[in-house]
């Protein structure tokens, strides 16, 4: 079965998370994930192109390397804030011929509601996408649309929920991929792929509100029947509650967003021996700047999340949905990481509440933060993307890494090592026929601790020789012949000496 690959961008506030999946069938395998500090983007939309394009095409590049593959293009999500969402319907007519109601037909109503559905500013909107809420016949109402395929009716009409956005947030988008020469394949409602790379069927089937805490925006999204029913956002999140700490305890804002992620909790009464603890702060010598209780800090945090929680609640109140919520609600993104969150909303709504991690629909080996909760978007767009058979991000398969070479041995000269003592200019140009290459050369005798000649005064230790047969090495070969020549020499010289002395004794005789 082909390989396809899928490259997926998820431009946070307060991150950026690039995910690279490798595709075969319906088997998803993600092989690079990384997130790296955005910029240019607030409440989850880019307001400044350029500057968001700058670490973005930082993340490709190094992922590109990593990979050794070229990007051609990238599914993206759309901002999750400005968004507003109204009831539309749409109705065809069907001959008696006509036969059962078809899957292509339920997708051409769908077609039809979003393309006559009237704008009240065609220049500033865009229609983000719509949800079939129901479906209708003359026989049969409010018909989900597994149940509505297969039946027989002179009519098909649904209900839908349209999403509209900002253009400018889409257009700017479009920007920063161009500014990198990327195409998008893909656009994302973010609230839809995200709750089906987290819920499970039995909570959407049960009716359950997905909360997911950003940086720059929380949302709440409800589903009852399998059914996507409502949809609401605020513009703060995981970024006001840094702002919190950085002006309470005068702190800058990398240092307040670390102490956050560190040691950030709710609920300071229930902190047990955590909330005895005293975070001490120095500066870039070492000297002691202040102390910042964990106590305190947890209240900091605590006043800000009561407040994003209560908003959720009344958008949950809001929907309509607020009792039909069988399965409680499930809390999802960075912000959900934070020590007793979900504590904190049991407390605050009634409801069951669980932590929403990306389900185990895909594996992952070496991707660190893959199965968190901040990498549910990224995780949902792939699992969306993976159905389209025609989608390929990618120019060229995934290779190994490439093997580091192999050091390369200097080539050792075969000048006479004698020679080279005593003429030591002709060492250097000694040439070693190619027909006789010399012998390997033998270990030196070696003790338990010894100076290593690569490496010289640094001492390497050794296990005791064992005791062998004596072989002459070449080092006691060279030995040999140096001694000779000194007592050669050494002889002429005493030699010469006598025959001087005789000369002597003659002469005063």
């Amino acid at each position: 079965m082909e390989e396809r690959y899928i490259a997926s961008v998820d431009l946070g506030s307060s991150k950026i998370a690039l995910t690279v999946a490798r595709i075969s069938g319906n088997d998803v395998q993600i092989v690079y994930y990384k997130e790296t500090p955005s910029d240019g983007i607030r409440n989850s939309y880019v307001f400044n192109p350029k500057k968001a394009s700058a670490p973005l095409k930082e993340a490709i590049a190094e992922a590109e390397k990593d990979l050794r593959i070229k990007i051609l293009q990238v599914v993206v999500g759309l901002p999750k804030y400005y968004v507003k969402q109204e009831s539309a319907s749409g109705k065809v007519p069907r001959g008696e011929e006509a036969g059962c109601i078809t899957e292509e037909e339920v997708e051409n109503l769908k077609e039809m509601a979003l393309e006559s559905y009237p704008l009240n500013d065609e220049r500033n909107e865009v229609m983000y996408g719509a949800v079939a809420q129901s479906f209708s016949t003359e026989d049969s109402f409010q018909q989900v649309e597994s149940d509505i395929v297969g039946m027989v009716s002179d009519y098909l009409e649904g209900n839908f929920k349209v999403f509209i956005g900002r253009r400018r947030s889409v257009a700017n988008l479009d920007v920063v991929m161009n500014e990198l020469g990327i195409a998008i394949a893909r656009k994302y409602f973010l609230p839809d792929v995200v709750a089906k790379a987290v819920l499970t069927e039995e909570e959407m089937e049960n009716g359950v509100a997905l909360i997911d805490m950003g940086a720059g925006s929380t949302s709440v999204t409800i589903y009852k029947g399998k059914v996507m029913r409502h949809y609401g956002a605020i513009p703060f999140g995981g970024k006001t509650i840094t702002s919190d700490i950085r002006t309470e305890c005068g702190l800058s804002e990398r240092l307040a967003e670390n102490i956050k992620l560190a040691y950030g909790a709710c609920m300071p009464d229930r902190l047990q021996n955590l909330s005895e603890k005293i975070i001490q702060i120095n500066d870039e010598n070492g000297v002691p700047l202040k102390q910042l209780p964990v106590k305190y800090l947890s209240e900091i945090i605590t006043l800000r999340e009561k407040e994003i929680i209560d908003s959720m609640l009344y958008l949950i109140e809001e929907s309509g949905f607020a009792d039909s919520l069988r399965a409680g609600v499930v809390i999802t993104g960075g912000g959900a990481n934070l020590l007793n969150c979900a504590n904190y909303v049991t407390e605050l709504s009634g409801y069951h509440v669980r932590t929403g991690y990306p389900r185990h629909l895909f594996s992952a080996s070496g991707c660190t933060g893959v199965f968190e909760t901040g990498a549910t978007a990224a995780v949902g767009m792939v699992l969306a993307a993976k159905n389209d058979r025609l989608l390929n991000c990618l120019d060229a398969p995934i290779l190994p890494p490439e093997p580091e070479p192999e050091p390369v041995p200097e080539p050792e000269s075969n000048a006479d090592p004698v020679d080279a003592l005593f003429h030591p200019g002709d060492a250097d140009t000694a040439e070693t026929p190619a027909e006789k290459p010399e012998p390997a050369e033998p270990k030196l005798p070696r003790e338990n601790f010894l100076i290593d000649p690569v490496e010289f005064g640094e001492e390497v230790p050794r296990e005791p020789k064992k005791k062998t047969e004596k072989t002459e090495t070449r080092f006691g070969k060279m030995t040999k012949i140096i001694w000779g020549k000194v007592k050669k020499t050494g002889e002429e010289l005493v030699g010469s000496l006598y025959d001087d002395m005789d000369k002597n004794n003659n002469t005063n005789e």
